[in-house]
């Protein structure tokens, strides 16, 4: 649980510095940037919960 608050934390502060340069110069590629951080966070996160639920359903079997 301590990799997804890292990730979480990371993908947060790069988002958040993204927009706030967006909102300094105006230009979209900030914005292309922290889409594509959000993007790459999400399947990050799930991938590690899909890997926590597949290890707990091996545990079962």
């Amino acid at each position: 649980m301590l990799v997804l608050r890292v990730v979480a934390l990371l993908a947060a502060i790069a988002v958040g510095a993204a927009l706030l340069a967006w909102a300094f110069t105006g230009d979209r590629k900030y914005l292309r940037f922290a889409w594509r951080v959000f993007q790459v966070a999400l399947v990050a996160i799930l991938g590690f919960l899909g890997l926590l639920f597949f290890e707990r359903l091996a545990v079962m079997i």
